[in-house]
């Protein structure tokens, strides 16, 4: 249940970030309030999954998971570029997620 928690909040992570974007600076106050629940929501399944896994293990999968995840929102909601190097460190930190998966012990 602790790599679902995990999961979960990273895929939170990836809701409030994008709508971070979307508030404008806390100026759109129905972003702003998705914002904070996201980010209340990720922290409190992040709390659940470090009860369970290994503290660097969890904190490093939930910000990889938001940082890739934040990457293909930025592409696909905001026209960000796609660059080979920007696809290569992006599949670095898929790499380092997968990695810590496997050797977490859990």
């Amino acid at each position: 249940m602790a790599w679902f928690y995990l999961i979960l909040a990273g895929i939170l992570e990836v809701f409030w970030s994008t709508c971070l974007k979307f508030s404008a600076g806390f100026t759109v106050p129905r972003y702003t309030v998705l914002t904070i629940a996201g980010m209340v929501a990720s922290f409190l399944f992040l709390s659940q999954a470090t009860k369970v896994l290994p503290l660097g293990t969890s904190y490093a999968i939930w910000t990889g998971i938001g940082a890739v995840g934040a990457l293909i929102a930025g592409v696909v909601l905001f026209r960000e570029a796609v660059t080979l190097p920007r696809l290569f460190f992006a599949g670095l930190l898929l790499i380092g997620i997968i990695g810590l998966k496997a050797t977490s012990g859990h």
